[in-house]
């Protein structure tokens, strides 16, 4: 049984619907996202039932994630690709080659193995069907579409997010030890200068995920860091140069699709070239100067006001409900949204404060796995996967252990919660008391966020927080799921 890149990518692709089927393909650090022409096509429990596949969740209309895994999804997404690039027949047959080399179940679809046009699977009338056509409607609502979509624009950004924060914490470090100080303010240059134009690149995204053309999002969200906009005068006061951050870049590069849009059903053919650019520019580059800039820079201080005043005045609670719903937004594919949340932060206070107190969902996840591993003893595949999955864990991964372990247990999942909302509250009761925790980067949680931590009292502080949070997070999702996460019948079942 083959179990390669090439040939799961090939065995995905035959899941829903085809090559053809796929409309855009991107993936984050364990998540290979799929936009899909026909959702009907898309084989959900084919999906599921093959090798290496941790989890399918269906965000929308035409949009699915299938959880992978890191390091594997990045190999995955690269041979989707490569595939969809080729497009040819004989690739489509080679998938469907690969597919019964991994062993995957018929579906019961028409066309796949096993599936006749009758099968009762697929009538309209079939209750499965109908389940499934109201969860795809009730995820397809305006809100969540909008976060999706967000979500989308600054995904592709985190690996540079987080290559960059480790190198400004390595570079910090080196500063306040006087080690090697020829060597400290180029790791600086290289650590900052992806956060100087991070709004260029949020502009480009942006334009791509709305249907502009990338160069003039970009163009025009370049507008908010050009250093030049310090000779503006808006409001009686100069603006300053990254003035409204990713904020006003994305509503830069949003009001830019816009413009460009409107351009293209009126200009004529002949002049579309040289009309829609010049107008996008100019008008979508005015209103951020005099508008946009300017508003997105009091919603920015805002939140970064909001944030401080709940933890110094709830953090406690509010670290309990952070880190105890983190982990269905996790299942449902939503914590992606809170990426500019964090950007902004980062990019006003040096680090974001909320990160820690929502990794603490992930303490709560390998608690819980933990005491089912003791649990369930005669268990030996369960057992076998939280071998496999609970390094990941550890590191801050938690789709293999939500997938995996608790999520088809059922209480264990809920007990995890428990554990992360011990976690958050542990870590929002030290901001209360002056002791801010915050992470420099976004993507990392678990252990791996040690080398990104930074505090107000210093990471030495912030590192001590942080683990005690850990700590707890571990202890009360164990406790929890040891002794409230299993009914006597699962007891009985898994011992025999």
């Amino acid at each position: 049984m083959r179990n390669d890149p090439a040939s799961t990518a090939a065995a995905v692709l035959s899941r829903v619907g085809g090559p053809a089927n796929v409309m855009s393909v991107a993936h984050c650090m364990t998540r290979l996202r799929l936009g899909v022409a026909d959702p009907a096509a898309v084989d959900e429990e084919g999906l599921r039932g093959l090798p290496g596949v941790l989890g399918v969740v269906v965000d929308g209309e035409s949009s699915l994630q299938v959880v992978l895994g890191p390091g594997v999804v990045v190999a995955v997404t690269a041979a989707v690709q490569a595939r969809l690039a080729e497009g040819t027949p004989a690739v489509r047959a080679q998938a469907a080659e690969d597919t019964a080399a991994l062993g995957a179940a018929p579906s019961g679809r028409p066309g796949d193995a096993g599936g006749h046009p009758g099968d009762a699977a697929d009538q309209p009338g079939e209750p499965g069907n109908r389940f499934k056509e109201r969860l795809r409607q009730r995820n397809a609502t305006p809100f969540k579409s909008a976060l999706r979509r967000i979500a989308a624009v600054f995904v592709p950004l985190i690996p540079a997010l987080i290559g960059c924060g480790i190198l400004a914490g390595l570079g910090g470090l080196l500063a306040n030890a006087g080690l090697l100080p020829g060597l400290t303010p180029a790791l600086a240059a290289v650590a900052s200068a992806f956060m100087a134009l991070i709004a260029v690149f949020v502009g480009h995204n942006t334009a791509k995920e709305f249907g502009g053309t990338p160069v003039l999002g970009g163009a025009v969200a370049a507008v908010v860091v050009y250093p030049g906009v310090a000779k503006v005068t808006v409001f009686g006061t100069q603006l300053t140069p990254g003035q409204g951050g990713v904020l006003g870049a994305l509503a830069a590069a949003l009001l830019a699709v816009r413009v460009e849009k409107w351009c293209r059903g009126r200009v004529p053919g002949a002049l579309d070239v040289l009309l829609t650019p010049t107008v996008t520019v100019l008008v979508s580059g005015l209103v951020t100067l005099y508008g946009l800039m300017y508003a997105a820079g009091v919603v920015a201080t805002a939140i970064g006001t909001a944030a401080n005043w709940l933890l110094a005045t709830t953090g406690a609670a509010a670290g309990l409900v952070l880190g105890g719903l983190f982990l269905p937004l996790v299942m449902l594919g939503l914590h992606q949204a809170l990426i500019p949340i964090h950007t902004t932060l980062i990019e006003q206070q040096g680090y974001t404060v909320l990160l820690p107190l929502l990794a603490m969902a992930g303490a709560g996840q390998v608690g819980a796995a933990l005491a089912v591993y003791v649990r369930l003893r005669h268990d030996t595949s369960l057992r076998t996967t939280i071998r496999s999955a609970l390094p990941a864990g550890l590191l801050g991964v938690g789709e293999p252990l939500i997938y995996g372990v608790s999520l088809p247990l059922g209480r264990p999942f809920v007990t995890a919660c428990a554990g992360g909302a011990a976690g958050g509250a542990f870590v929002g009761f030290f901001a209360m008391l002056g002791d801010k925790v915050g992470a420099t980067a976004i993507g990392p949680s678990g252990w791996a966020l040690f080398p990104l931590l930074a505090g107000n009292r210093g990471p030495g502080m912030a590192a001590a927080v942080y683990g005690g949070g850990l700590l707890t997070g571990y202890a009360v999702g164990f406790a929890a799921t040891y002794l409230f996460g299993f009914t006597r019948r699962s007891r009985t079942a898994a011992s025999m």
